[in-house]
């Protein structure tokens, strides 16, 4: 990492639509993580030393602690999701286009 501090990464290496860890305002004291995917970078400078500030996709605001690898484990010990994975429900209709 390229960051002053080797422990958060610098925004060169955040994307929008990545998947990150991110620490949330309200969390600083316990240090619980959540997941999410980046959808605005908010820090201007090219680092911080508490983590670059992002937006996810939900609108939960954080500052990135760790990238997520496509490999990486969705859960961990300590780490929440920023918002539960949506379902898809079939939706099936009649000749008539009335839902069954």
């Amino acid at each position: 990492m390229t960051s002053s501090n080797p422990k958060v990464p610098s925004r060169a290496e955040i994307k929008v639509g990545q998947r990150v860890w991110a620490l949330e305002k309200r969390n600083y004291a316990s240090g619980e993580l959540t997941e999410g995917v980046v959808k605005r970078i908010l820090t201007s400078k090219p680092d911080h030393p508490r983590g670059i500030k992002v937006m996810f996709e939900d609108g939960t605001v954080g500052r990135v602690q760790r990238l997520i690898l496509p490999s990486t484990a969705r859960l961990r010990s300590g780490l929440r999701r920023a918002s539960p994975p949506r379902k898809k429900i079939p939706v099936d209709f009649d000749m008539e286009g009335e839902l069954r």
